[in-house]
């Protein structure tokens, strides 16, 4: 659309562009022949009605009538009535290489009309104007498009929270079954103590798929101690030849961070977990914590595969996954619990394929 109009444009300014010369040379000469005429005699016979409408009529074209020795006789349209802002005018125009119209002992210089620039810049005030529709519209499908995988990730949590509290409930009414029909049963009551270790973890998923979509309450908590949960809950799961390398409780002073803990616990423990899939049973996971005047940071490094640097962004994209066995939704999960929920981001700090990765959380105090 924007090259037509430019083509089209083009074409009709060459052909104004023609027209307003040929006006020009006729205001001059209406003009030569009102000034000058041929015989005093001739003066007093002639109507120069017609001469004075055509110098009347040129409101708009700058015109400049220059004589032999290069003075400036007048100048109309140009804006100024200032000899300087002439002069300047008329050195620009020579510099640009403008040939002026020759009439008797004048050089007419003349510049384009107002109309004729407006028109002549008209397909670039086309083109802002669709690169302004072109970008709200890209910003409409995207927030459209955003919204829906919100909607999407919403129904899916929710309706996962929902479908795991009918068995969790049942569970929870078998245990209490067995020990009440085996109450002295040591065996009986070491398996159902584990049960409710599980139940409760399966509470605590429940929970968290509940919030996403909620306004989850954020609380100040000492990030050491949130790190300590998820260190002990991980270790015990993790393979032996993996070890962990944590900021201790007791070496470090509290450092208070507003977070929501389930759901801050769900980020660490996803992140550990792509860790602990990265190294294939042996390696080292890394934890720091550090902080400047505005924010808290949480550096997580394992020595795994590493990531490309291409994949820096990707790995944070619902579906993207290396694992033959996953769905790709744990770090795309994380990101939304950090950044909307958190007013956090998180990003790969760095990665070196082969080496490891670090990821980091960055929290605001």
């Amino acid at each position: 659309m924007v090259l037509l109009s430019m083509v089209y444009t083009n074409f009709l300014t060459n052909r104004m562009a023609e027209e307003e010369r040929n006006r020009v040379a006729i205001f001059v000469r209406a003009l030569e022949d009102a000034t000058v005429p041929l015989s005093e005699a001739c003066f007093n016979c002639c109507d120069y009605t017609i001469h004075q409408q055509i110098i009347q009529t040129n409101s708009s074209i700058p015109v400049m009538l220059v004589d032999e020795t290069g003075r400036i006789d007048t100048a109309i349209n140009f804006g100024s009535d200032d000899r300087k802002d002439w002069e300047k005018d008329l050195k620009k125009m020579q510099e640009e290489g403008f040939e002026p119209i020759r009439d008797f002992a004048n050089a007419i210089y003349f510049k384009e009309s107002n109309i004729l620039r407006q028109v002549r810049y008209f397909p670039f005030v086309q083109l802002l104007f669709i690169g302004v529709l072109v970008f709200f519209g890209f910003l409409s499908v995207n927030t459209a498009r955003r919204a829906e995988q919100n909607r999407v990730w919403v129904g899916m949590a929710k309706e996962t929270a929902h479908q795991l509290g009918t068995p969790i409930s049942a569970i929870i009414s078998w245990i209490d079954y067995l020990q009440t029909i085996r109450p002295e049963d040591n065996e009986v009551n070491n398996v159902t103590k584990e049960l409710k270790k599980d139940v409760d973890r399966l509470d605590l998923i429940a929970d968290r798929f509940s919030k996403i979509g909620a306004d989850p309450i954020l609380k100040a908590e000492n990030i050491y101690e949130v790190l300590n949960r998820c260190y002990l809950y991980m270790k015990v799961r993790a393979p032996r030849g993996v070890t962990f390398s944590f900021p201790s409780m007791d070496t470090y002073k509290p450092l208070e961070v507003s977070i929501n803990t389930h759901l801050f616990e769900w980020v660490i423990e996803n992140l550990l977990r792509n860790a602990l899939d990265a190294m294939d049973g042996k390696g080292e996971i890394l934890a720091e914590v550090y902080e400047d005047q505005d924010y808290t940071y949480i550096d997580l490094s394992d020595s795994g595969k590493g990531i490309p640097n291409s994949k820096f962004k990707t790995v944070f994209e619902p579906g993207f996954t290396t694992k033959k066995r996953g769905w790709g939704l744990g770090l795309s999960l994380a990101k939304r619990i950090v950044e909307n929920y958190h007013s956090g981001k998180i990003f790969v700090k760095k990665s070196e394929e082969g080496k490891g990765t670090t990821f980091t959380i960055q929290l605001p105090k």
